[in-house]
């Protein structure tokens, strides 16, 4: 914790300056080689948060830092209880955006970038914008949070990356779309889909995990002592072409 508050004390005093920069830079590769552990995760968890990349973990630690400061401001005026989810989401956001452009990690127009380097769009639903080019292993995903915060969304990718490791999410940057609403940008393995999973099979293999359904075998959510996943439903969950196992491409997951 004390990098982590050195950190919290150098963007509070010097904004995103270069030595700030650094320091997160460091803490980040120090999080990747395994020398330092960020708090929100146990040691399982801690290698899903690893595979997502450096610009997740580097927006995570602003994230902490934006609630943080948030709380203490809050806290100075008197206010009692703690900030509002639209009051931490939007200081999350707009502090991760001014660390994306000073490291270089935000993307003023990224649907032509996107197009031009990843390939077409081939799917739009309510939370991501997929890029895919024939032949790619790795489709391109433009994912808006549809959490209560952005650190809730930033949590998922890691949370997703630890209990489905075949299909690990990397984080390559952010971008705000024609709305105004804040995405990130990131990769994942392409699947090739035999068919969609029955709901048998995406209970077994969520068992296999730890997790069992949580509205009486009727419904597509499931928890276990520490995570919860929701939106387990067949379109999200591939059999593979070449395994034949199902393989969780998209969900919600989130701490209990």
């Amino acid at each position: 914790m004390d990098k982590l508050n050195g950190i919290f004390e150098a963007i509070n005093s010097e904004g995103f300056s270069e030595s700030t920069l650094l320091l997160i830079d460091n803490y980040v590769n120090d999080i990747k080689n395994g020398t330092e552990d960020f708090p929100r995760f146990n040691l399982p968890e801690h290698a899903g948060f690893s595979k997502g990349g450096a610009p997740l973990i580097g927006a995570s630690i602003i994230a902490c830092y934006a609630t943080a400061s948030l709380t203490a401001g809050c806290n100075a005026e008197g206010r009692e209880g703690s900030p509002a989810n639209w009051e931490i989401d939007g200081q999350q956001e707009r502090l991760i955006e001014q660390w994306a452009r000073a490291a270089n990690l935000w993307e003023g127009d990224s649907e032509q970038i996107l197009i031009r380097e990843f390939g077409p769009m081939i799917a739009q639903g309510a939370e991501a914008k997929v890029y895919y080019k024939e032949g790619n292993t790795s489709v391109v995903k433009e994912r808006a949070s549809i959490y209560s915060t952005t650190q809730k969304a930033l949590d998922a990718i890691a949370l997703h990356n630890y209990l489905f490791p075949e299909t690990a999410m990397k984080v390559i940057g952010f971008t705000r779309d024609s709305d105004g609403l804040m995405r990130i940008v990131l990769t994942q393995p392409y699947i090739n889909c035999l068919r969609l999973a029955t709901k048998d099979e995406i209970d077994k293999m969520v068992a296999a995990k730890g997790f069992r359904d949580n509205w009486n075998g009727k419904g597509v959510n499931y928890i276990s002592h520490r995570l919860a996943l929701e939106d387990m439903h067949p379109a999200n969950i591939f059999i593979d072409t070449v395994t034949e196992n199902p393989i969780c491409i998209d969900c919600i997951v989130k701490f209990v």
